[in-house]
C-alpha cells in the first residue's frame, strides 16, 4: 500500500517566556492512500501542530535524520472554518482556488457546481457564506479542497461548537470522502463521535505518539492515563450522565 504521508523523526520546538516548550517530540508515523484517520489527544498533544507541518504551514525542527514526505497537497479545515471563508457565497469562496490556480472560466464553474453537490451545498450557493451554520461552513471549506481536487484532507476538531444534527452532516461528508478514495485525518478529543468511521487510531499525548493501532485495539488501551474518556460506558440511569 502506499504512503500518502510518510514522517520520520519529527519534532517542534516553540519558545515561551518561560523557557522552550516542546510541542511534538520524535514522532514517526505513515498515513496510506485512501486511509481514513482518528488522531485523538487532549488539548495541547500536539495533533494541529502535526497537521499544520504535514500541510506545510509551518516547518519542524531541522534535524539530520528528519523525513517529511507527503504526495501531493493536502487541505486543512480549521476548527474555526469561518476564518477561511473568502467569498461573499458559497459559490464565491470556492470558485477562489482554482482561479488563484489560474483555470479557464469554465472548468472553474464546473469544479465549483461539483464540489457544492458532493458537499450538499448546491441549494445555498448564493446564501450569505457568513449566515451558514457551523456544519455548513465546514463543509464549504471541504468544498473549496473539492474543488482543486485535493487528495488528503484534513479536519482539525471538526465537531467543535456543533449540535447532533451538524455531527451527523460532518461525518456524512467524511463517509462520502472515504468512499471517493480520499485520504481523511480526523484531529478530535470527541472519538466517541466518529472512532466508527476510522481504518485507524493513533493517539497524541503531550507531544509524543502512545498508541497507532486499529480503532478495536485503541479502546482496549487505558485511554484515560492520556486525558482521553473511553467512549465504551454503561448508561443505565441518569446518574451514569456525567463525566
Amino acid at each position: 500500500m502506499k504512503a500518502q504521508i510518510k514522517i520520520n523523526n519529527l519534532s517542534k520546538t516553540f519558545g515561551t517566556a518561560c523557557g522552550e516548550k516542546k510541542a511534538l517530540d520524535k514522532v514517526s508515523l505513515e498515513i496510506f492512500a485512501g486511509e481514513c484517520i482518528v488522531v485523538g489527544g487532549e488539548n495541547g498533544s500536539g495533533k494541529s501542530v502535526l497537521m499544520q507541518i504535514i500541510a506545510g504551514l509551518m516547518d519542524g525542527d531541522k534535524a539530520d535524520d528528519l523525513c517529511v514526505d507527503v504526495a501531493g497537497r493536502v487541505g486543512l479545515v480549521f476548527q474555526e472554518a469561518e476564518t477561511q471563508i473568502l467569498g461573499e457565497t458559497p459559490a464565491e469562496d470556492v470558485a477562489f482556488g482554482p482561479k488563484n490556480l489560474g483555470w479557464k472560466k469554465v472548468d472553474v464553474q464546473a469544479a465549483v457546481e461539483n464540489a457544492l453537490r458532493e458537499t450538499g451545498l448546491s441549494d445555498k450557493s448564493d446564501f450569505p457564506a457568513r449566515f451558514l451554520s457551523g456544519g455548513e461552513k465546514r463543509r464549504l471549506a471541504v468544498a473549496c479542497m473539492l474543488a482543486m481536487n485535493l487528495p488528503t484532507i484534513i479536519l482539525d476538531e471538526p465537531y467543535a461548537n456543533l449540535d447532533f444534527g451538524g455531527v451527523k452532516q460532518v461525518n456524512a461528508l467524511v463517509r462520502k470522502l472515504k468512499s471517493e478514495g480520499k485520504t481523511v485525518v480526523i484531529l478530535t478529543h470527541e472519538i466517541e463521535k466518529c472512532l466508527g468511521l476510522a481504518d485507524r487510531f493513533i493517539v497524541l499525548f503531550r507531544g509524543k505518539k502512545v498508541f497507532d493501532g486499529t480503532p478495536q485495539q485503541g479502546l482496549c488501551q487505558n485511554l484515560e492515563e492520556w486525558n482521553i474518556r473511553n467512549p465504551i460506558v454503561k448508561y443505565e440511569s441518569v446518574g451514569d450522565l456525567v463525566w
